[in-house]
């Protein structure tokens, strides 16, 4: 395994940029920085690099990784549908630290694991990310850990946890934010926070006030049975914890 490469020198920077957008290509996983943690990255319209990411942290499909674009037009090609609201959550906080998942565009010829017709999107703020994405397109990203292991928020973290599972390390220096980030579901009718990380939900609904859920304070509770502490996750909790740290 080859040591990761120091982003901060130019010359080496430029070396590891190259390095990891021919392995994108060849369908390998590789190391980047972004402004939350360290993700763990591969072609997100290669189901077998796909795959790979995936055995990498030893995750299974019903967790299917992110995505993340180098701009934020790329996402009509991606999503279909897409509210206004969520218009108005990129333009106020893209490229940034917020997950939006949205309805994906049913022609795309991708396999991303179980995503149940969605796609979790991103614009990440750090320059080796953007420059890598704008080398290679969108790419599925997830944390870079192992399943159940904490976010690795430095490349050395990243390495120890999956070592030569991973092509390409690129070294970004420590994760600015340290979080993950917050997670928006606008798949399916009003905006919900899926979960809470980088940005808080008070912080979204003053810069985007409509368009979110807000359930009936008087509305009477049904009268049902509270699901078992073992009882699966839905997709949306599936999602969350797949895109954990991203």
């Amino acid at each position: 395994m080859r040591p990761p490469f120091d982003c901060a020198a130019p010359v080496t920077r430029e070396r590891g940029l190259a390095a990891a957008e021919n392995a994108v290509k060849r369908g390998e996983v590789v190391v980047l920085p972004t402004d939350t943690v360290y993700g763990i990255g591969a072609d997100a319209f290669s189901p077998a690099a796909v795959r790979k990411l995936l055995e990498a942290k030893g995750r299974g499909r019903d967790m299917p990784p992110p995505v993340l674009v180098p701009e934020v037009r790329t996402v009509d090609g991606l999503a279909s549908a897409v509210p206004f609201a969520v218009r108005e959550l990129m333009d106020a906080f893209w490229p940034g630290a917020l997950t939006i998942v949205c309805r994906a565009q049913p022609s795309l010829t991708w396999d991303l694991g179980e995503t149940h017709g969605t796609v979790a999107l991103r614009m990440p703020l750090h320059p080796v990310a953007l420059e890598l994405l704008k080398r290679t397109g969108p790419l599925a990203v997830s944390s870079a850990n192992l399943s159940g292991r904490p976010a690795a928020t430095t490349v050395q973290e990243a390495v120890d946890q999956l070592g030569s599972s991973v092509r390409v390390y690129l070294d970004g220096g420590p994760s600015p934010k340290g979080a993950p980030s917050t997670i928006v579901d606008a798949s399916d009718g009003p905006l919900r926070v899926l979960r809470a990380g980088a940005l808080s939900e008070e912080e979204l609904r003053r810069a985007v006030p409509k368009g979110w859920y807000d359930p009936e304070p008087d509305a009477a509770e049904p009268d049902v049975e509270q699901p078992s502490a073992g009882a699966g996750a839905g997709p949306e909790e599936e999602r969350a914890d797949a895109s954990a740290g991203s």
